[in-house]
């Protein structure tokens, strides 16, 4: 597994978010505090507080999530 934080804090944001994650074939969440949503679901993310940073688990081989990370580079906050 892997973990990044992203900020995804406009309505823009989050649609453009959902669609690089429907690209790939793996799992992901988004978890801020003891709150756990699918970050493919646009309405699990809107029930979240977009004003800080989110927590992304990428559940997926190390190896795997480079190309991942390149698709999310605009969301991670470094």
């Amino acid at each position: 597994m892997t973990v990044v934080n992203v900020n995804i804090n406009t309505i823009e944001k989050v649609k453009s978010f959902v669609n690089v994650l429907v690209k790939f074939d793996c799992d992901f969440d988004l978890v801020s505090g003891r709150y756990v949503v699918d970050a493919k679901s646009i309405m699990g993310i809107f029930s979240m507080d977009l004003a800080k940073p989110i927590q992304l688990n990428i559940h997926v081989d190390n190896e795997d999530a480079t190309e991942i990370l390149a698709a999310l580079d605009p969301y991670i906050i470094k």
